[in-house]
């Protein structure tokens, strides 16, 4: 039995009686099993654990829930700093979809593997995929690979489309969705969700049936939605609603559907997610650096709407550092408001781990955190520190289930030298047969 038993540590512990994380000064937390069996306010005595028990003093380092990244494309991670001034569907046609389409499912799984270590370096332990490299059930099974590999939770949101560029039938789609939602039905940490493109690219009929069959596997659907005024433009066109108000009107809104971006969303549609349930993935970054606007936050705050963060993919963020996401989700909320208090650090940090702290009972998901660094100290706010000065840089430990999959600020699942060199020579051929370069 793996028991480990963390002392020393600044602990965020979840308390009923306050707003934020809780915190700890100088407390003992024990794992045992992957759960946490104890979190205490001193030092625990020798004799209540085991003597095999693993003793890791932590000098005053921070333990808390780990993040949740929940929206990326873990194929991105080969295609950095290619936004150069594209707004999206132009950046899309001209470099995404292209390189997209010269994907071996060899190069996707290094790809995979690649996003996966640096999502560990931030202090991540559960990753949403939206897996738009689907043309063959193999590199689903290539994505699979690198996820047991890394030791990370990881849901493949397998991306789809019915209408428009490389379209699928409703039945191909259908029968790929409920393949491998019953091949993960006996997977600990990997299971799998429905992932629609976008509405002007997925027929009602469709999006109804693959929501219907994810929420038969206990699933969900996770789609990109108002991510640009253009797309909005084209859903009320097309139907003569908005894109959240069309998929309302389809009764598809639910807590069990996740809206990705909702840059563009207006306060009709924020009531109707919040009253539905349905979660909105906001990825400040990559709406920042594609020029696609800034989401409504404190409005959808307002209605009570469920929010949680994602970095997006490397193609459009350019990193998957949940740190800055979570600093840049705070800063773009205040800016767009002209208001200091729009987002606190207890709420970026709620969104960012999906938690209100850590709690006996808990899956032990845990990223200790070095706040005693350059750009981090002297420390007045736990809080602020962790959200306005701390990077993916400040992340020493990574706990899954109990396991350590980043300990000390090495990886444990991945050589990380040579997961660079293989990458940086396997991006020359992926260049090559996308036609971007002769």
């Amino acid at each position: 039995m793996n028991e480990i038993l963390l002392t020393d540590a600044i602990i965020a512990d979840d308390q009923p009686h306050v707003a934020g994380f809780g915190w700890i000064d100088r407390g003992s937390l024990h794992v045992r099993a992957g759960l946490i069996a104890g979190i205490f306010d001193h030092s625990i005595e020798p004799d209540t654990i085991s003597k095999t028990a693993r003793v890791i003093p932590l000098g005053g380092k921070v333990i808390m829930p780990a993040l949740v990244n929940g929206h990326t494309h873990l194929s991105q991670t080969f295609m950095r700093g290619l936004a150069s001034g594209r707004p999206l569907l132009r950046w899309l046609k001209e470099l995404i979809w292209p390189l997209q389409g010269a994907f071996s499912a060899e190069l996707l799984e290094l790809a995979a593997l690649l996003g996966l270590a640096e999502n560990t370096r931030s202090g991540v332990a559960h990753v949403v995929n939206h897996h738009k490299v689907a043309h063959h059930p193999e590199f689903t099974h290539a994505v699979f690979r690198a996820a047991r590999q890394s030791g990370l939770r990881v849901t493949i949101a397998r991306a789809w489309a019915d209408r428009g560029t490389n379209a699928e039938t409703p039945e191909s789609i259908l029968a790929d969705l409920e393949s491998f939602f019953s091949l993960v039905q006996s997977e600990q940490k990997l299971s799998y969700a429905s992932g629609p493109l976008t509405p002007w690219r997925c027929s009602a009929e469709t999006l109804l049936k693959t929501h219907h069959l994810a929420r038969q596997h206990g699933s969900f659907s996770h789609i990109h939605l108002s991510e640009t005024q253009e797309e909005v433009h084209m859903t009320v066109e097309e139907t003569g609603l908005r894109p959240a108000a069309w998929l309302a009107d389809l009764g598809l809104l639910d807590d069990r559907f996740q809206i990705v971006h909702a840059v563009w969303v207006d306060e009709e549609e924020i009531r109707l997610l919040a009253e539905a349930g349905s979660p909105v993935i906001h990825c400040p970054v990559s709406n920042a650096v594609l020029g696609s606007g800034i989401a409504p936050l404190a409005l959808m705050q307002a209605h009570g709407a469920k929010l949680y963060l994602g970095t997006d993919g490397p193609a459009s963020n350019d990193t998957q550092d949940s740190f800055e996401t979570m600093k840049m989700a705070l800063c773009l909320s205040r800016a767009a408001q002209r208001e200091a208090n729009a987002i606190s650090p207890q709420q970026a940090l709620q969104m960012a781990t999906r938690s209100t702290g850590l709690a006996v009972g808990q899956q032990a998901d845990l990223a200790i955190i070095d706040i005693h660094s350059l750009w981090s100290s002297p420390v007045h706010d736990i809080d602020s520190a962790l959200v306005l000065s701390c990077r993916a840089s400040n992340v020493w430990g990574l706990l899954v289930g109990g396991e350590f999959m980043l300990y000390d600020g090495q990886l444990t699942q991945f050589d990380e030298e040579l997961l660079i060199k293989e990458s940086e020579s396997a991006i020359k051929i992926l260049r090559r047969k996308a036609g971007l370069e002769q």
